[in-house]
């Protein structure tokens, strides 16, 4: 039987799981819920940082992402803290969805998928 690791485990949720290689991200959220579109969206990938840093990997790994907004028309709000954050070298898969999130509060959640 493989290896399975979770980290930031919470009530519900782990923050993220490790198995064969990969490392499966949780929906993540911002911690500041009164920030904008882009302020969440980067607080967000702050957030990524960290965990991908806990797992062993970085942003350089990611194999896909998916984004959540609740607002399309805010896009080009959270893409600015998208492109400052991802490594133009090592460009993950991606999709955008306007979506209604649990809390009414929060703007985007990112969840990805990332090798070691």
């Amino acid at each position: 039987m493989s290896t399975i690791k979770r980290l930031q485990p919470e009530t519900r949720l782990s923050g993220a799981v490790i198995h064969h290689g990969l490392v499966y991200l949780a929906g993540q959220v911002a911690d500041d819920a009164t920030r904008d579109t882009e302020g969440q969206t980067a607080d967000i990938l702050r957030q990524i940082d960290a965990l991908l840093e806990e797992a062993g990997t970085d942003k350089s790994r990611l194999l896909t992402a998916q984004i959540f907004i609740t607002d399309i028309t805010e896009i080009a709000d959270m893409n600015r803290a998208w492109d400052a954050w991802m490594d133009p070298a090592n460009k993950p898969a991606r999709a955008t969805i306007e979506a209604k999130l649990a809390n009414p509060d929060w703007k985007v959640e990112i969840t990805a998928i990332c090798a070691l």
